[in-house]
């Protein structure tokens, strides 16, 4: 009883210089819950990293995208910049050809541009996004399979 008591006494003093909780902290490393499958094909998960506020207006979401997923078309009211972290990718916007995005690759989409972005046939990609959370994204169309994979037998006959 009397090593408990001294103990005790002998640890107060160090309980104020224990981390208080006075921070919010994220983690982009973590995964994040599978999605629902409502504007793709394929298997993706989202980690909402960052929620925007009165005074942040952008959010930064991480998405994983498994290899051969479909991400639909979609256009958001201000800009939208894709950090891309791992893995390999496409990206398109409506009018201009697709490219191959890959691990270190940072892409700037214009507000009310129509774009898609997703994984590779061979390769995982993960994402972070920053945009304003404010206003929804606007699904305009599906991107279909068949689209995806001419897009993709297109890509992979000019990495070669």
């Amino acid at each position: 009883m009397k090593k408990s008591t001294l103990l005790f006494f002998l640890l107060i003093p160090f309980l104020g210089f224990t981390q208080k909780s006075d921070y919010t902290v994220s983690s982009y490393l973590l995964e994040g819950p599978k999605a629902p499958n409502t504007h793709y094909i394929g298997e993706a998960w989202l980690n909402n990293v960052l929620q925007g506020d009165a005074e942040l207006n952008f959010n930064i979401t991480k998405a994983t995208f498994r290899k051969n997923s479909t991400l639909d078309w979609h256009k958001h009211s201000t800009p939208q910049v894709l950090i891309v972290v791992d893995g390999e990718g496409y990206y398109q916007e409506r009018g201009k050809d697709a490219i191959i995005i890959k691990k270190g690759d940072v892409i700037r989409c214009g507000k009310d541009t129509e774009h898609w972005h997703t994984a590779s046939k061979e390769n995982l990609i993960t994402y972070l996004a920053l945009y304003d959370g404010s206003k929804p994204t606007v699904w305009t169309e599906p991107l279909t399979q068949e689209y995806y994979d001419s897009v993709a037998k297109k890509l992979s006959a000019e990495k070669k």
